[in-house]
């Protein structure tokens, strides 16, 4: 059978038609397109997305069908993936190369973030319960991490992976809080203390590792997918020694139905270097002994409608971003996006915020949604 054949058959599982007429049927310019996705699986069939091999009007709909019928895992030689895992297991690079991911992620510019994040910066899933639009679904999410770990006035908390500092300062702003934050991004660094405006709170470009002191309460928002599987433990032993006896750690963070030791090769090569999401086993064996779980909440069916939001912004303000960035970017951009929304809609990634104590809460926990 030839490759043209086999992808065609495999993409029926999932009722996709190749040059067919529906939104989330393929359109394939280049018939090398076959044999780089049979020979390099998620990689190739990315990376000929961004050169032009392929287009999809409904991109995220045609990745959902691909992980709702699990389809790759009828790629049997898939080359990028097994190097993938192979530098997982012999490599550390999420310690050794920190902030190799500030670099070249959340560095690449500002003016980016800006058009596509909601007015706080808030690069993480917004909570859409009772929300209609992104700027409301983000302060949802930041006031839903308050009110889960208690915050009050006076309080001096820590953000681990604080971002352009939307949470430290919607906690000062509203709970009357201090706090610090640290982050592995200078561009972020910098914007956070730039608009921080006389509040108690400080972001610094710094490992969390070499953090010193107590906090009142620790969170840590999207920043765990890049701790990477042989650091969860050391990072939750250290969580432990920067939490007060009486207080919460809240961990938001992506994440996967199995245990991995590697994350997907088109996303770690052009989005996240050396990221990787944990499973629940993952966490649990990592928080045992350390922490009580107070609570597990999963909305990662919400990260879909961030991320058509993110999309849609990011499309709209496209214009105003090609002076700084090529086209193969847009394409490289748009596929990370619409590819992830499709991913949290066949609830292949998850995101799960995370409720623990040290010696658990007196009486119980009660569960805030």
């Amino acid at each position: 059978m030839s490759g043209e054949s086999f992808i065609t058959e495999l993409l029926k599982k999932a009722d996709i038609k190749i040059n067919g007429s529906r939104p989330w049927d393929i359109q394939v310019h280049d018939n090398a397109l076959y044999l780089r996705v049979l020979t390099h699986g998620s990689l190739g069939l990315g990376e000929a997305y961004m050169d032009g091999w392929w287009d999809c009007e409904q991109l995220d709909e045609f990745i959902y069908r691909i992980r709702r019928h699990e389809l790759q895992k009828y790629i049997h030689v898939d080359f990028a993936m097994a190097w993938s895992y192979i530098r997982g297991r012999l490599s550390n690079f999420q310690k050794t190369r920190a902030f190799e991911v500030g670099q070249r992620h959340y560095d690449i510019g500002n003016d980016l973030y800006e058009v596509m994040l909601d007015k706080r910066m808030t690069y993480s899933c917004g909570y859409w319960k009772d929300a209609q639009t992104l700027d409301d679904a983000q302060e949802a999410k930041l006031d839903l991490i308050c009110r889960k770990i208690s915050l009050d006035a006076g309080q001096n908390i820590l953000d681990v992976g604080s971002g352009w500092g939307s949470f430290l300062k919607f906690a000062a702003e509203r709970y009357g809080v201090e706090g610090l934050g640290v982050t592995v991004s200078k561009e972020q660094a910098a914007y956070a203390n730039e608009m921080r405006h006389g509040l108690p709170i400080e972001t610094r470009l710094q490992d969390y590792l070499t953090l010193e002191g107590k906090f009142d309460h620790v969170v840590s928002v999207g920043m765990f997918e890049h701790v990477g599987y042989k650091n969860y433990r050391t990072y939750m032993q250290k969580i432990h020694t920067l939490l007060k006896d009486d207080g919460y750690f809240l961990l938001h963070t992506i994440g996967g139905n199995k245990s991995a030791s590697s994350g997907d090769a088109w996303s770690e090569k052009h989005i996240f270097p050396n990221g990787m999401l944990p499973s629940i086993k993952q966490i649990g064996a990592a928080v045992e002994g350390l922490f009580v779980m107070e609570d597990w909440h999963n909305f990662g069916a919400d990260y879909d409608k961030t991320l058509l939001a993110w999309f849609k912004n990011f499309d709209a303000g496209w214009d105003s971003l090609k002076g700084s960035y090529d086209e193969r970017f847009y394409r490289m951009w748009k596929f990370y996006l619409l590819a992830f929304a499709g991913s949290f809609r066949s609830r292949h990634f998850q995101l799960w915020q995370v409720v623990l104590s040290k010696n658990g809460t007196r009486n119980g926990y009660t569960s805030i949604r």
